[in-house]
C-alpha cells in the first residue's frame, strides 16, 4: 500500500478527531457552526501536523458541500480564477451550501493571488478555508483577513500523540495484522516535535523496517531506524520548524558556520525568503538587542532587500546578515525587560497613571491636578531631574537589567549616575 499511514488513518468525522476541543469538542465553536450549517470563511493557524487539512475535509464532508483544494506552492492566479468559476457554477445548485475552497499554506500566496479571492469570498460564491503555519496578521492581506475568522490550533500534547498512535494501531488495516507494543515513546515524541503527520510517518518507517510479526517499539529502535532515514523527512518539508530553530540557535550561540549551513538547508528546501528574514529580524532584537543596536537596522534592511530581490541573489544578502548576527555581541536584556513588565501588568492590572504624568488638554483636567508638578527634563542641567514615572505601587521596581557586554556597561553607568538611589544600578 503506497498511501502513507498519516493519510490512511486521517479522521473522517469530528468524533474521530483527537484534541483541539476548543474548536471541535461538544461545545466547540466549529462544532456548532457545522451543526448549524452556517460556516463562515475561516483560516486555520497552527503548527504543522495539527490537523488543519483534516478539519477542512471534515467540514466539507459533514456539511455536504462541494470541495475544491489548491496549494499555494503550485497554484497561480489563473488556477484560482478557474476554481472560482467552477465553484460559482456548481454553487448555483446550492442555495445555502456554497462550495468550500481550501487553500493550503495560504501564507505563500502573493498579494495578487489573495486579491483574486476577494470577490468570490465577499459575494459568497465560495467559503474560503485557509491553512497556515504563519501569523495571518503578517501574511494575509487585511481585506481578505477581515472577511475570515481565524481559528488557532494548539500543538498536540504527549497524550494526544500517544492516542493518535494507539488509534492507528487499532484501525489501520496493515498495522492490525502486526502485534505491536508501544514500550517507549519518548524518541517518537521528541523527533516528531508535536507534528502528528511526522509522528505517524516515522512510526510507519520503524514498523515497516522490521519483518517480525511481533514488534516492541523502544526509543533505541526508533533512533536507530529514523536517523538512518532522516533524508526522507527533509524532502517533505516537515523539518521546517526544526531547521529554523537550529538556525536561530546557531546565531544565538555565535556560530556563523552553523548558521550559514542551516541557512543553506532552508534555501535548498525552497524556504520563503521573508520567513527567514523575519526570523533574523526577531533574533536581532531578542538575542543581540542593546549589545549592538545596529543589528536590528541590518536585519530590517535585509528583510526589505530580499523582498525586493528574491531568489537566487537573496541568498547572498541572507548570508551576510546571518554572519553579522552570529558574530555580534549578545544580550537579551530588552527581551527580558518586556517579559518582566508584562508579567507585572498581568499581576497588578491597570494601575493609575500618576497625576503629574497625565495629559491635561482641558481646563477641568488642569484644575484636577493633571500634569501639575511635572518636571520638564530639558529645563534642568544635563536634561535630567529625578522624578517618579511609575505608578506609586511599583515605585523602585526594576525591569531592565543591563547585559554583561561593553555597550550595556556604558548604559549601566549612565543609569547609575541618575538612578542609583531609586533603582540601585
Amino acid at each position: 500500500m503506497s498511501q502513507p499511514l498519516a493519510d490512511r488513518v486521517r479522521p473522517k468525522t469530528l468524533s474521530d478527531y483527537i484534541s483541539q476541543s476548543h474548536l471541535v469538542g461538544d461545545k466547540g465553536s466549529l462544532t456548532r457552526q457545522i451543526e448549524s450549517g452556517n460556516i463562515p470563511s475561516l483560516i486555520f493557524w497552527g503548527p504543522p501536523g495539527t490537523g488543519k487539512t483534516t478539519l477542512a475535509n471534515i467540514i466539507a464532508t459533514q456539511s455536504g458541500r462541494p470541495f475544491y483544494t489548491l496549494s499555494a506552492i503550485s497554484s497561480g492566479v489563473k488556477d484560482v480564477r478557474e476554481v472560482i468559476a467552477k465553484a460559482k457554477e456548481q454553487g448555483g445548485l446550492f442555495t445555502t451550501k456554497n462550495p468550500i475552497l481550501f487553500i493550503d499554506e495560504i501564507h505563500r500566496f502573493s498579494k495578487s493571488q489573495q486579491d483574486s479571492l476577494l470577490g468570490a469570498v465577499e459575494k459568497g460564491w465560495v467559503t474560503l478555508v485557509g491553512a497556515t503555519t504563519e501569523n495571518p496578521s503578517f501574511e494575509v492581506i487585511p481585506a481578505l483577513l477581515s472577511r475570515c475568522q481565524v481559528y488557532v490550533l494548539n500543538p498536540f500534547g504527549k497524550e494526544d500523540l500517544e492516542a493518535i498512535l494507539q488509534r492507528a494501531m487499532q484501525e489501520d488495516e496493515l498495522l492490525k495484522e502486526r502485534q505491536i507494543a508501544l514500550k517507549e515513546t519518548e524518541a517518537l515524541m521528541r523527533l516528531s516535535g508535536g507534528d502528528a503527520r511526522k509522528l505517524l510517518n516515522m512510526f510507519e518507517l520503524v514498523v515497516s523496517s522490521e519483518d517480525a510479526e511481533s514488534l516492541t517499539i523502544t526509543d533505541e529502535l526508533v533512533m536507530a531506524k529514523v536517523q538512518k532515514n532522516t533524508v526522507l523527512y527533509d524532502k517533505t518539508g516537515e523539518q521546517h520548524y526544526d531547521i529554523i530553530s537550529a538556525f536561530i540557535k546557531s546565531i544565538r550561540g555565535s556560530d556563523p558556520n552553523a548558521a550559514v549551513y542551516w541557512l543553506a538547508r532552508m534555501i535548498a528546501g525552497g524556504e520563503d525568503v521573508k520567513f527567514i528574514a523575519r526570523r533574523m529580524l526577531i533574533s536581532a532584537s531578542e538575542d543581540i538587542g542593546l549589545a549592538n543596536p545596529t543589528a536590528l537596522v541590518i536585519a530590517n534592511s535585509t528583510f526589505q532587500a530580499v523582498n525586493t530581490i528574491g531568489y537566487p541573489e537573496a541568498r547572498i544578502i541572507l548570508s551576510q546578515c546571518a554572519i553579522y548576527l552570529a558574530t555580534s555581541p549578545k544580550s537579551n536584556s530588552g527581551y527580558m525587560a518586556i517579559n518582566k513588565a508584562q508579567q507585572q501588568v498581568s499581576e497588578t492590572g491597570d494601575l493609575s497613571v500618576p497625576l503629574h504624568l497625565r495629559n491635561a488638554p482641558t481646563r477641568l483636567m488642569k484644575d484636577l491636578g493633571y500634569g501639575k508638578e511635572y518636571a520638564y527634563a530639558h529645563d534642568f542641567e544635563g536634561n535630567f531631574v529625578p522624578s517618579e514615572f511609575l505608578p506609586d505601587d511599583l515605585s523602585g521596581v526594576r525591569f531592565y537589567e543591563p547585559g554583561k557586554n561593553k555597550r550595556e556597561a556604558g548604559l549601566q553607568e549612565f543609569l547609575r549616575n541618575r538612578w542609583k538611589d531609586k533603582y540601585n544600578y
